[in-house]
């Protein structure tokens, strides 16, 4: 059955963590929100109870969401935000080449590199706009989930992003422009590759990586080498000293279940091909050693066979 599609109308790819937020905060301020996925019971709970949002002071409320599985329900969308894994971003590119109207605009505001890319080779450069978001959730049970802390949604220049912004800002997201996202994506791969994969292998929240002194050791090695990595390609990180940007995000956030964790616990797979995986083939491309990251990429790709 085909969803009314209006001015209104706010199309969300995924069903995680950062899916459900991102829809609760839309249908807060009066979006009609769509969800499109795949994963079954996500999509089963957001039907039967909207999407439940737990706040960072702890009140809960939930938000009707409309859910569809096929793309041609919601032909015609001009709003897009993509918030699927990155192993799935090829997929959802074709759902949106499918539903996107010709006008419209697909943000993506993933983990990892490598998904602007993925989009654009189908939707091409004018229908796709790349953001960074430094806003954490957890996703407590299918359907609900927990805002985990605050955190900025930098945009790249995009001609056709002043309404989307308009419509995040209004939902309650700080905005800023950010004239240079290469710079902020490999920040934030840098440390992502810094924390993740070892609060997954480990088992803990970010925080007890700095109280463990061989973890804090190869958290530092980590954010290093991929620091290194984005320094042969001539791109200028956004802070001075990545081991400190790595222990002050795990001093931050020091009680968080990482995304990497989220996935290993509930037996899903994880997105360190998008992470580890792209510093160490852009290592070995720029003859960058990076055996931190490889350890961490065969580790965590071994949790799930």
């Amino acid at each position: 059955m085909a969803i009314e599609v209006n001015e209104k109308t706010s199309l969300i790819v995924g069903t995680g963590a950062m899916a459900c937020l991102f829809a609760a905060r839309l249908a807060a301020v009066g979006a009609n929100v769509v969800v499109l996925g795949t994963w079954k019971e996500g999509l089963q709970a957001l039907r039967e109870s909207g999407v439940r949002l737990t706040g960072s002071d702890g009140s809960e409320k939930s938000y009707p969401v409309q859910v569809i599985t096929r793309p041609q329900e919601c032909s015609g969308v001009r709003f897009a935000l993509v918030l699927v894994k990155s192993y799935m971003t090829a997929h959802a590119s074709k759902q949106l080449a499918d539903c996107l109207a010709e006008d419209g605009l697909a943000l993506t505001l993933q983990n990892g590199a490598g998904n602007y890319e993925s989009l654009v080779k189908v939707l091409g450069a004018r229908r796709v706009a790349l953001g960074i978001t430094t806003t954490g959730a957890t996703l407590l049970e299918p359907g609900w989930v927990r805002q985990s802390g605050e955190g900025l949604i930098s945009l790249g220049a995009h001609p056709a992003l002043t309404l989307m912004a308009g419509w995040l800002r209004e939902a309650g997201f700080v905005i800023e422009d950010a004239p240079d996202t290469t710079a902020l994506l490999w920040g934030k791969l840098v440390i992502n590759a810094a924390i993740n994969p070892l609060t997954a292998l480990l088992r803990v929240p970010n925080g007890e990586l700095l109280r463990r002194t061989t973890a804090h050791s190869l958290m530092k090695a980590a954010a290093r080498e991929a620091a290194a990595v984005a320094m042969a390609q001539g791109i200028r990180l956004p802070f001075p000293d990545p081991v400190v940007a790595a222990e002050s995000t795990a001093r931050r956030t020091a009680d968080n279940i990482s995304s990497m964790l989220q996935d290993v616990q509930r037996g899903a797979v994880t997105e360190i091909d998008a992470i580890c995986g792209v510093i160490v083939q852009a290592g070995e491309h720029y003859n960058i050693p990076t055996p931190i990251n490889r350890t961490f990429w065969q580790l965590v790709k071994a949790l799930s066979g």
